[in-house]
């Protein structure tokens, strides 16, 4: 029981940590990413579709994303999608294929952005701990019900708060990295 318990627990944080990384990956910095488009909707015979599922996107350079719609009458769809995506990218179409350069940041966005991958971080560690919270409360339960001793449930204890120990190190590793990234100009 226990053991289930602490294999659930740590499957549950591993998923807020790439969660955490998803959401980082949306965060963009100066460099181009294809990561970037992912969550852009564009208008498909009346429905919204992911972009990935009506064009080829793909890095032209360090600075620049190409978008080639597989179908023509989809390029001014495609465009005004990514336009109206709000990720404060500016299209321009070439021919066949979109070109959407990366705005360099400025210092204030840099800033802005910080605090907003520190803003994802901390919602990551309320997770994990609320995750180490309902493990323990778990325990708590099972010692009520005498499912468990009060030495195996302390151990319990001590080791899920070990694995929430090193879940919000992770946590705090991410945020590290991404902070030095968003700073490198």
């Amino acid at each position: 029981m226990i053991a289930d318990l602490k294999r659930n627990t740590e499957q549950k944080m591993q998923k807020s940590l790439e969660a955490l990384k998803n959401d980082l990956g949306k965060v963009r910095t100066g460099r181009a990413h294809t990561g970037i488009l992912d969550h852009v909707q564009v208008e498909y015979y009346g429905s919204p579709v992911p972009l990935s599922q009506v064009a080829n996107v793909t890095l032209i350079d360090a600075r620049t994303i190409g978008v080639q719609p597989w179908e023509k009458p989809m390029l001014s769809k495609v465009e005004k999608a990514i336009r109206d995506a709000d990720l404060g990218l500016n299209p321009s179409a070439m021919g066949e294929i979109i070109r959407v350069p990366m705005p360099a940041l400025t210092e204030e966005r840099r800033k802005e952005l910080i605090k907003v991958v520190k803003g994802e971080g901390e919602n990551a560690k309320v997770a994990v701990r609320n995750l180490r919270r309902d493990a323990n409360h778990a325990l708590k339960e099972a010692l009520k019900k005498k499912e468990v001793s009060e030495d195996d449930e302390r151990r319990a204890q001590d080791e899920i708060q070990k694995l929430t120990d090193r879940y919000v190190a992770e946590v705090d590793k991410m945020l590290a990295d991404k902070e030095k990234d968003l700073m490198a100009v």
